[in-house]
């Protein structure tokens, strides 16, 4: 049995906070650039490299590549090799949120409560969804997500009889309602399957895979590059200003589900898509 001080992912977090608000990951960076390439529209292509010149300043001055700084979201994989002394891990992850938004100088924008609105001033409490695996560590990733994309988002039971017609549809209308709103080109996470519960977190989930990266099942990467398709084809374009770049991605995770049901979420990222791993 493997012991892991809490300080010690106090630490990573805190560093992680800063490293995923000021540096862009090189999948958005790569998906952007060749975009550039395969836009039609010039006003939009111009809109492609500002957001590659705001990347690369970001990344030089180590300041925030957007104002808002997100919710924080983390994936937590413990292995049952490992125990954490100290605080508990969730203290350990909400001190290290703290530190690196108040010592990053990154915007707090968690309130308390949802009704009463007092912000807490250090942007926690995080967001934590735990998975336990084998072996002897902990695998962290965060995903800071702002709401301007987040408020565009979208759960549907749909019935098993709509089968992926239905799917296609639901995933082609959130992103159509959404239009301009989340700063587009945007990332679209989209879970299949589970419950309500379940599938809204696979649609986040799918936002912490690189871009470059496609499901493992060949039906469901077909289906990724399908809707990246049938996403590009409303013409809502860097933000919003037209042509063929809405979305840089659609990635998909999937869940078994009940006979009687199939949940669809979708996850809309702007394209600072931001999600960094450490394993301790």
């Amino acid at each position: 049995m493997r012991t892991v001080n809490s300080d010690e992912i106090v630490r990573a977090v805190r560093d992680m906070c800063i490293k995923a608000n000021c540096h862009i990951n090189d999948d958005v960076k790569n998906a952007i650039e060749k975009s550039v390439e395969t836009e039609k529209s010039d006003i939009s292509k111009g809109v492609l490299k500002n957001l590659l010149k705001n990347a690369e300043i970001a990344h030089t001055k180590e300041i925030p590549i957007c104002q808002d700084t997100g919710m924080a979201v983390f994936f937590v994989e413990i292995g049952n090799e490992v125990t954490v002394e100290g605080d508990t891990i969730t203290e350990a992850i909400n001190k290290g949120v703290s530190k690196g938004y108040t010592e990053g100088y990154l915007r707090k924008s968690v309130v308390a409560d949802p009704l009463n609105r007092v912000n807490t001033k250090d942007n926690t409490p995080a967001v934590i969804h735990y998975d336990f695996v084998r072996g002897d560590k902990i695998k962290i990733t965060i995903a800071p997500k702002g709401f301007g994309s987040e408020n565009k988002s979208a759960v549907k039971m749909l019935n098993p009889s709509d089968g992926l017609d239905g799917v296609i549809d639901f995933v082609t209308e959130t992103v159509r309602k959404a239009g301009a709103n989340p700063c587009p080109p945007m990332v679209v996470g989209v879970g299949i399957g589970g419950t309500l519960d379940k599938v809204t977190e696979l649609s986040k989930k799918a936002l912490t895979r690189d871009l470059d990266k496609r499901n493992e099942n060949p039906f469901y990467a077909d289906l990724e590059e399908r809707l990246l398709e049938r996403v590009n084809k409303l013409g809502i374009g860097p933000q919003g200003m037209g042509g063929t770049t809405t979305a840089l991605a659609v990635n998909i995770e999937v869940f078994p589900t009940h006979i009687a049901g199939l949940p669809v979420a979708v996850n809309i990222s702007c394209h600072a898509t931001r999600h960094v791993t450490e394993i301790i």
